[in-house]
């Protein structure tokens, strides 16, 4: 398997959703990955080998926004990521070792930091259960 390919037009929050809205410190798209600088209290791009604080998975994007403006994320509930990402029905997803990605757990790989974003539905919906372990593989 691979990182997702999300679409991000079709990125849409379920009525479920937990979402918060903060200013990003980098450029960010829809469907991806975020984790919160603690330094600045700003969005940046999730990545499972970045670092420990940087593989902190908080939630993922609902919109597009270049660094400084707000980008809201779901942190919480059911996430549509599109057609084309096509998640799973029953598997894992972890912040991916791609900046801002979404990879299936078999893609762990050595030197990545464990933080699981929920599980798919089958319906290019993903059901978002945050679990930060800080765990290095």
């Amino acid at each position: 398997m691979a990182v997702l390919v999300v679409t991000a037009a079709q990125v849409l929050s379920g009525a479920n959703a937990e979402t918060v809205t903060k200013i990003t410190g980098v450029a960010v798209t829809a469907g991806q990955a975020l984790y919160l600088v603690a330094a600045t209290d700003q969005w940046a791009l999730c990545d499972a080998n970045l670092s420990a604080a940087g593989a902190t998975f908080v939630g993922i994007a609902l919109n597009d926004a270049a660094a400084g403006q707000w980008v809201t994320a779901q942190k919480g509930g059911t996430i549509t990521l599109g057609a084309g990402a096509a998640p799973v029905n029953g598997t894992i997803y972890v912040a991916a070792a791609t900046a801002g990605g979404i990879a299936p757990a078999a893609d762990l790989a050595s030197g990545w930091y464990v933080s699981i974003i929920g599980v798919g539905d089958g319906t290019g919906k993903i059901t978002l259960f945050p679990r930060n372990t800080g765990i290095v593989i």
